[in-house]
């Protein structure tokens, strides 16, 4: 039975209720039909529990470097009791070498705008070491076009994020593809997504 410290430690996203299963939708259809599933920057885990739930045949392995993150999936893990929902590792996804050596695919949900630019390109660097020839990388969230924002509304949002912090930002979608070519990993499928946000599917 889960203890009440536990609970407490369970955080929740608004952002998450509204965009699970728009991005669902698509990861049921380019995800593998069995393995495992490493998830970087997996933030509050209520992500990770929807998918393992809604994805049973999946192995999800839930990360993050914040220790209060690490706190809220693990209790979000106790509470649901899901088989195929692993305990969360701390994973810096700039650090050289992680703690999964192998995975069938690679999720990053809202990490590459709210993280240094290094980060994603560890991300890259990180995806292209542990994927099999074949294996999907995929990332959602708010991407420039040619260098120009799809929105007044991601617009406003990119100044509130380098505001916060002046290393973090909306990235250009061609820069990110670039980048994630040079570890082996192609951009295969870019589908626009509900506010305006984007999923980009990579393929080794």
């Amino acid at each position: 039975m889960t203890n009440s410290r536990n609970m407490d430690a369970a955080l929740t996203s608004p952002s998450v209720a509204r965009n699970r299963d728009p991005i669902l939708a698509v990861l049921q259809r380019v995800l593998p039909a069995s393995g495992l599933i490493l998830e970087i920057a997996s933030g509050t885990g209520e992500h990770a529990l929807h998918f393992a739930s809604m994805l049973p045949h999946l192995t999800w392995q839930p990360t993050d470097q914040d220790e209060q993150a690490l706190n809220s999936i693990a209790a979000h893990r106790s509470a649901s009791g899901l088989p195929n929902l692993l305990a969360p590792l701390k994973l810096d996804a700039a650090a050289p070498n992680w703690p999964v050596e192998r995975a069938n695919a690679v999720v990053a949900i809202n990490m590459v705008h709210i993280s240094p630019w290094q980060a994603t390109q560890g991300l890259m660097g990180g995806a292209g070491r542990v994927l099999p020839s074949g294996g999907v990388l995929f990332l959602y969230g708010a991407y420039k076009e040619n260098g120009a924002h799809t929105a007044p509304s991601n617009e406003a949002f990119d100044q509130d994020l380098r505001r916060r912090n002046p290393e973090w930002g909306v990235r250009d979608l061609e820069e990110v593809a670039d980048l994630a070519r040079g570890h082996g990993l192609e951009l295969v499928e870019r589908i626009t997504m509900p506010a305006h946000n984007f999923s980009l599917v990579f393929r080794k």
